[in-house]
């Protein structure tokens, strides 16, 4: 594919086909796949289909379970536990489609949710369907496929109340042509929402009665972290076409050790307290950090992942407030890095960078 990021139905395809051939469990009226396939999808099975989300299995299974009623979903957790990550392919494996996308931010309008209008044809023509530019929810339930939301809570609240209609009685009316349009079987909403970041709006009471809410948490274990990340390393590497180069194992840990020391406030080895910075140091950004390491490696190094590489991405990422954070940084950087043997070139690499 020559597109930088395919969308989930596409990319695993082949995973997706394998699935459907030997599914032979009911599948809820519009699913492409079973429940248990769909799972299976998610988690992987060790053999051919590859897992898209490490963690408990119960939370998928939850989650699969309340899309086949007619419940939407809310993922809710802290920034980076692959809300929507997982959102994409539950849709892509449900309806066999993610792209009925409406993003949250403080500037969506509620025609994002209802739908608008093409203003050539109706000052032309006059109210028409033909002159109605449909959302990706209206679309949604016209086709009985599954709509994604995400950021839900970066919405107004008014325009995330646009939902209370669409989730309690199925419909979408049109007031200007007296008409509404009702959801097809196979129809549900999967929203994403944090409550970490600033500039969130809280949901209403009689929205999130609408939902069933499945929290997703950090992984648990620093060898589950350091699992999640070298293998979305991995897939991200061979999507952006980077330079082959040695998958760089004790960086890695590293840089979840780091991240994993400063969200909790205390080392690894719970002796020692130390400040945690204003960002989240998630596991998206421990991702991140080492995929930038990987390019300047292949790029402007050797080919092999070292300190060096990954100490300016993680100086990036812990040092959000340039005044505040610097303090936290320098602190964790003297007192635990400094004093752990193994980690001098990793010091002298972080304190360059910093």
């Amino acid at each position: 594919m020559t597109v930088l990021r395919p969308h989930a139905e596409d990319q695993y395809a082949d995973e997706l086909a394998i699935l459907a051939k030997s599914d032979d469990r009911p599948r809820p009226p519009g699913w492409k796949m079973s429940p248990w396939a769909v799972t299976t999808y998610l988690l992987g099975d060790g053999h051919q289909i590859t897992p898209k989300y490490i963690g408990p299995r119960r939370i998928v299974e939850v989650a699969v379970a309340t899309l086949a009623t007619d419940r939407a979903l809310l993922l809710l957790g802290v920034p980076g536990t692959a809300k929507t990550w997982l959102s994409e392919h539950l849709a892509a494996a449900i309806s066999g489609d993610s792209t009925l996308l409406v993003q949250g931010t403080a500037g969506t309008a509620e025609e994002a949710i209802r739908y608008g209008w093409n203003y050539a044809r109706l000052l032309a023509e006059g109210p028409s369907r033909d002159a109605m530019t449909p959302s990706p929810v209206m679309r949604a339930m016209a086709e009985g496929r599954l709509a994604r939301v995400e950021e839900l809570t970066r919405m107004p609240s008014d325009v995330q109340d646009a939902l209370i209609t669409v989730l309690s009685e199925k419909t979408l009316p049109i007031p200007e042509l007296n008409q509404e349009v009702q959801a097809a079987r196979g129809f549900n909403v999967i929203a994403t929402a944090n409550d970490r970041d600033r500039g969130v709006n809280e949901l209403s009471s009689a929205l999130r009665r609408r939902f069933n809410t499945v929290v997703l948490p950090v992984p648990a274990t620093a060898e589950e972290e350091v699992d999640i990340v070298s293998r979305r390393v991995v897939q991200l590497g061979r999507s952006l076409e980077l330079p082959a180069t040695p998958t760089g194992m004790e960086e890695i840990r590293r840089v979840v050790t780091v991240f994993r020391e400063l969200r909790s406030g205390v080392t690894a080895d719970g002796r020692t307290t130390v400040k945690s910075p204003s960002g989240t140091l998630s596991t998206a950004e421990a991702i991140s950090v080492v995929t930038s390491g990987i390019a300047l490696a292949a790029h402007f190094g050797d080919g092999v992942l070292r300190a060096g590489d990954v100490a300016a991405g993680i100086v990036g990422a812990v040092i959000q407030d340039p005044v505040s954070d610097r303090v936290v940084w320098q602190e964790y950087l003297e007192t635990v890095v400094r004093e752990r043997p193994d980690w001098r070139d990793f010091y002298r690499a972080c304190r360059d960078a910093s």
